[in-house]
């Protein structure tokens, strides 16, 4: 993804913060107590219906939470509704009859304190001169009743911007327009007006979020109306909030400490530009005098009787509070350069406007104003904090600007499941579906991943390393079903048990033409070659494993041939939908007690991880890591985890192929590579790469049908090796690092978990801490790395996967510790492995009592002959003997190799009375019981250190004797359990009839 890491590493030390939307507007108005008689509510609400129309214009802003209006028609019955405990707002009329709504609204406020109290009339002159005459302490504010329920909006959102503008400034720096005005007349028209524009102005930027529930969110960011009557309220007010204004809107005339001032608009003016110079300020008046006063001060003037108020009202909002477009201009000339319609256009045109049009709009905090208008207040901040003069040069500031906006897109498409919109798709979107169905259990699992990376800001944590997921699009399980449907497959792929029938049918089908247009638009925006993976219901599920059931393909990317690329993704798509009812997938879910016609698929189309080299594609080096290490080397522990990596495409450890295995808490501690000799033999010498020829991918139940197998030299010309490899030095038979000596290649991570050129061990050892943490439960990930990325670009660490690892269920129900030692043949405080084993009836042993070590090369040759009966058979067996199992010392144990006892299930090291031994741990044959995933008990039980009852054994039956060895086949089974976590085992004696 070269164009998500352009500039990324110049601006990762400037914290993003996230605008916490949801802590905004916590305060809102839900019920209000209308108090007036019933012929003023009945002319409220036009017959009744005053509640439509607040709900229809809601609904018409896409406003949420429209209140409910109840009526009181007397002081007595208000104070017993308002008992009840649940009114937000009071609005009061002046027709009561038995008391003044002056005085009623001051009762009220006395006994409800919290409640705000409007006062709502139609105006007269007598009815102005009784509120000028009153003491309106007890009223927050009184409105004029022009009819329209516009007002009533009006009045609804000031109480609520009043109630949260300050928690909503101090938690993200919500921005503010101050209107002052004192004419109850003017205000009540002009409040509706503004709070329209405002609320259109949130809908449009609303258009920011990234899916629904974030587009809600973001219009909780709207700028907030606060309503000063007179002087001091309005210096009160700026006071407070000068650093999160937008601008000012004021009349000329009010009152200033008490007396009618002719000019306090201008002095307000005058007091705010001598503190902030670049605030725009707007002066009104019904005096057309003044207008000539505003001109010679250099303040906009709008005059008051004006027949299209609204109008200019709006236009100077839109140009000088930064509502709408953002348009370029020069100080030189007020002529329009350029225009920007959201965010994504602004960072467009930031190239391409001349130098001195970004001089003349950052001295102005043009570019800040306008972001916070749009509630973008964090990247705003960052753009306020600097100024001019903190760059060396007008180029340096536009690349910085343009690399924060990058920065802050990269940073809001993280975490977010986003709706996929061709018309409309941002291309640094990490994550973002095609359909309203389920993401399938791998599609959850990336959602989760991207939310942890974002979560823990793991993307800023390692120098010059970028870790992310790779772009995703899933193409949601609806869109699965109405594939089955409208091609009538249910039948068909339920009854037919030949995969190839099925495969053949299903890639004939249509795919529905709705995402079509979608998948064209998504592989427009990517460069590297594209997976298309399951994401079934099932899989990779809290409570039983289902990974690798179904099919995953990959597709190069081919721009020139668009339609043949279209061809093979969708062809790819259509297998991944018939490998749901492959036999093997049948069998599997039949298997698990699922039943196959419950299962929906999800598809996952990612951008691949690595490099083109030549025709073949390729990452560094993928992985596997787990939380939790059921073969522990001392000094590890099972909590340690441990992981799995190989060279190139991730199919080399998914088949089982050779892979560098570590723990990354001690990532020197390597058994491969413990001797030269093992380094040669147990190191990865092929490697797995994507065919890039487009006409190579083809229909078939392979899915590794376009994969290159190849051979280690295959890559020495592709400079791709320089970071993973050492060299054998068969003169001094020893390993040297890289790649300048003459020798037999080795890949061994050296430069990577010896010398730490990259942070790898630490990356997994994080991960794999939050990972448990968060999920909950031992968990394995995938990963795929890639170093050979382009000069001054960061490293990349692609995080694929997270899978919870089921452990058996009776394992988890089982409590070693209450085991019984009668009831067990071993015991072993000192076990590896995990889980049940059953169906093992047959136990072999060499008996200590005659046991001599001089013999042990005879009693290998014994056994040697008894497993190649067991291979003939089919068998596995549990096999104990004293000393340690393949040593190539005969004094230390039994020198077998592993093909010798390759059917043993469970092998258990004895220690003798005179013979005590340590673990098998640092030899190859180690590494064989964890590739087969063998269990390995060490008991000494004349040490008190575990148990073993021979007399039990001496007991039974041989079904095989000689000198040295007894072989037992018991008639019920014997079940071996192992506690990974804790490292014992058990070894259950069988019901004996």
């Amino acid at each position: 993804m070269p164009l998500l890491f352009k500039k990324f590493l110049e601006t990762k030390k400037y914290y993003i913060n996230e605008t916490p939307f949801k802590l905004l507007m916590q305060k809102r108005i839900y019920k209000v107590l209308l108090i007036c008689s019933n012929y003023d509510a009945f002319m409220l609400e036009e017959d009744g219906r005053i509640d439509e129309q607040i709900f229809n214009e809601y609904v018409s802003l896409n406003l949420r939470y429209p209140p409910v209006f109840i009526q009181a028609s007397s002081a007595q019955k208000a104070f017993r509704i308002l008992d009840k405990g649940d009114i937000d707002l009071v609005i009061t009329m002046l027709s009561v009859r038995e008391i003044d709504a002056f005085a009623l609204s001051k009762q009220i406020k006395d006994k409800f304190q919290n409640i705000p109290i409007v006062v709502l009339t139609p105006f007269s002159r007598e009815v102005r001169l009784k509120v000028a005459q009153e003491n309106l302490s007890a009223i927050d504010y009184v409105f004029c009743w022009l009819g329209d329920a516009d007002l009533l909006l009006a009045i609804i959102k000031l109480i609520e911007d009043k109630m949260n503008v300050e928690h909503d400034v101090q938690i993200v720096g919500i921005q503010t327009i101050l209107l002052v005005e004192d004419s109850i007349r003017f205000y009540s028209s002009y409040l509706p007006n503004i709070y329209k524009i405002v609320l259109k102005q949130s809908q449009a930027f609303m258009k920011e979020g990234l899916n629904a529930h974030q587009r809600m969110l973001r219009k909780r960011g709207r700028p907030k109306i606060l309503l000063a009557t007179n002087y001091n309220e309005a210096v009160e007010l700026y006071e407070k909030y000068r650093n999160n204004l937008l601008g000012v809107i004021s009349d000329t005339r009010f009152k200033k400490d008490g007396i009618v001032d002719e000019q306090a608009g201008v002095k307000l003016f005058k007091k705010i530009r001598s503190d902030n110079k670049h605030l725009p300020f707007l002066l009104q008046s019904s005096e057309t005098k003044n207008a000539k006063i505003a001109k010679k001060i250099g303040v906009s003037f709008i005059d008051k009787n004006s027949k299209t108020l609204s109008l200019e009202l709006r236009n100077y909002l839109f140009r000088r509070l930064a509502f709408g477009d953002f348009v370029f201009r020069t100080k030189k000339s007020s002529k329009e350069i350029a225009r920007a319609k959201d965010l994504k256009d602004f960072q467009k045109k930031i190239l391409e406007v001349p130098e001195e049009s970004i001089l003349y709009h950052i001295n102005k905090n043009d570019f800040s104003r306008w972001l916070n208008a749009r509630a973008l207040f964090s990247i705003a901040q960052i753009l306020r904090s600097y100024n001019p003069e903190d760059f060396e040069n007008l180029s340096e500031i536009r690349t910085f600007v343009y690399n924060e906006i990058l920065r802050f897109r990269l940073n809001k498409g993280r975490g977010i499941i986003s709706k996929f919109d061709k018309d409309n798709f941002d291309e640094y979107l990490i994550f973002s579906r095609i359909g309203e169905g389920s993401l399938g259990g791998k599609g959850r699992g990336l959602a989760f991943i991207d939310f942890l990376i974002k979560k823990y800001q793991l993307i800023y944590d390692y120098e010059k390393v970028f870790i992310s997921i790779p772009r995703t699009l899933v193409i949601c399980t609806d869109i699965f079903d109405e594939f089955m449907e409208t091609n009538n497959l249910y039948k068909f792929a339920l009854s037919v048990k030949d995969d190839e029938r099925i495969l053949k049918r299903f890639v004939k089908s249509k795919l529905p033409k709705s995402i079509i247009e979608d998948l064209k638009t998504f592989i427009s925006y990517i460069n590297n070659p594209i997976a298309i993976r399951s994401s079934s219901l099932l899989e990779d599920s809290h409570y039983q494993p289902f990974a690798g059931v179904y099919s995953t393909y990959m597709i190069p990317n081919d721009k020139t041939n668009m339609r043949k690329m279209m061809a093979s993704l969708t062809t790819a798509i259509k297998s991944v939908y018939a490998s749901v009812y492959f036999k093997s997938s049948k069998a599997y879910m039949e298997a698990t007690s699922n039943v196959i016609d419950e299962e929906k698929m999800a598809i996952i189309l990612q951008e691949v991880c690595g490099t083109k080299f030549g025709d073949k594609f390729y990452p560094t080096f993928s992985g596997v890591a787990r939380s939790i290490n059921f073969y522990p080397i001392s000094p590890e522990k099972p909590e340690d985890g441990i992981a799995n990596i190989a060279f190139g495409l991730g199919r080399t450890i998914v088949d089982g192929g050779v892979s560098l295995r570590f723990s990354p808490k001690y990532p020197k501690k390597i058994i491969q590579l413990s001797t030269p000799k093992m380094s040669i033999q147990s190191t990865q010498k092929e490697f797995f790469a994507l065919d890039l020829n487009l006409n190579n991918f083809k229909p078939s139940i392979n899915e590794e049908i376009n994969l290159l197998k190849l051979k280690l030299k295959d890559a020495e010309n592709d400079n791709s090796l320089k970071n993973i490899i050492s060299t054998y030095d068969h003169e001094n038979d020893m390993i040297r690092e890289g790649t300048n000596v003459k020798g037999k290649k080795i890949i061994t991570f050296a430069n990577i978990l010896k010398y730490n050129t990259f942070p790898l061990a630490e990356i997994l050892n994080n991960l794999l801490q939050i990972g448990q943490k968060e999920l909950n439960n031992p968990i394995e990930i995938e990963f795929a790395v890639n170093l050979n990325t382009p000069e001054n670009s960061p490293r990349i660490f692609n995080f694929l996967q997270i899978r919870p690892i089921v452990e058996d269920k009776e394992t988890i129900n089982f409590n070693i510790n209450n085991v019984q030692e009668e009831d067990t043949i071993i015991y072993s405080n000192s076990a590896l492995g995990n889980g049940t084993i059953n169906d093992i009836h047959d136990f072999i042993y060499v008996k200590p009592e005659v046991f001599k070590a001089a013999e042990s090369k005879n009693i290998v040759l014994e056994i040697e002959k008894l497993n190649s009966q067991f291979i003939k058979d089919n068998r596995s067996y549990v096999l104990v003997g004293p000393g340690r199992w393949g040593s190539s010392d005969p004094w230390l144990g039994i020198p077998v190799k592993w093909s010798q006892i390759s059917q043993a299930r469970v092998i258990v090291e004895a220690g003798l009375e005179n013979y005590r031994i340590d673990p098998s741990q640092g030899t190859h044959f180690f590494q064989n019981l964890t590739s087969f995933k063998v269990g390995y008990f060490t008991i000494n039980p004349f040490i008190n250190d575990g148990y073993y009852d021979l007399d039990f054994l001496k007991n039974q039956e041989a079904n095989y004797e000689s000198k040295f060895i007894r072989h037992i086949i018991f008639k019920e089974q014997i079940t071996i359990k192992i506690d990974g976590k804790k490292n014992k085992g058990v070894v259950f004696k069988p019901k004996i009839n």
